[in-house]
């Protein structure tokens, strides 16, 4: 029986927080080299995406090392906005989470500040009893740990937990510790899944 079903955040029920796209967006509305800012990203993200690196730290180290000619709080409101929700996840959410089956928490990479705006902004408190972050557990998809940590938070066993997530990396990396799961391609897809696995 399944009683844990860990969601990834983006890419399934959001789009992608702060991925290649959304910065390449913010490069080219800013004037940034597109080129100089992702090598800067990735010098850092590694931190930044485990609870390391605040998100004015990051933003020093790739952003505002040099004077600009907008703010950090423009800045800022923009890449939130690259935060949308995907047509039918959360409402597939909404009636997964009164259907009164399994637990749900997340299990995503997502650095603090960028988390906590998606968590407030879509209301995912009101669907998730746990959210289980790569910035609050220090440790970041597929490394086995997050996977283990996860399991052990929500005292299930391996079998009784399922993941769902758009990366078939992530699941695979799962899927080795025994956590049985789901490849995200649509909501409809998801819901078929749900559906055949008896927990919709």
């Amino acid at each position: 029986m399944i009683k844990t079903i860990f969601f990834d955040v983006g890419g399934v029920l959001l789009t992608n927080g702060w991925d290649r796209h959304s910065r390449a967006r913010v490069a080219e509305k800013f004037g940034i080299d597109a080129e100089e800012h992702s090598k800067l990203h990735y010098e850092v993200a590694d931190s930044f995406e485990t609870g390391g690196l605040s998100l004015d730290g990051y933003l020093d180290h790739t952003v505002f090392w040099t004077k600009r000619t907008f703010s950090r709080d423009e800045f800022v409101a923009f890449m939130r906005e690259q935060s949308q929700p995907i047509p039918g996840s959360l409402e597939l959410l909404a009636e997964l989470a009164t259907h009164g089956g399994p637990t749900l928490a997340t299990l995503n990479n997502e650095s603090r500040e960028i988390n906590e705006h998606r968590i407030e902004a879509f209301g995912l408190r009101g669907y998730f009893s746990v959210f289980l972050s790569s910035c609050y557990l220090g440790v970041k998809k597929p490394d086995d740990a997050i996977y283990r940590t996860a399991v052990d938070i929500m005292q299930h066993r391996v079998d009784e937990s399922i993941f769902i997530d758009d990366r078939p990396l992530n699941l695979e990396c799962s899927e080795l510790l025994g956590i049985s799961s789901i490849l995200f391609e649509s909501p409809q897809q998801l819901r078929e899944e749900l559906a055949v696995r008896e927990l919709l």
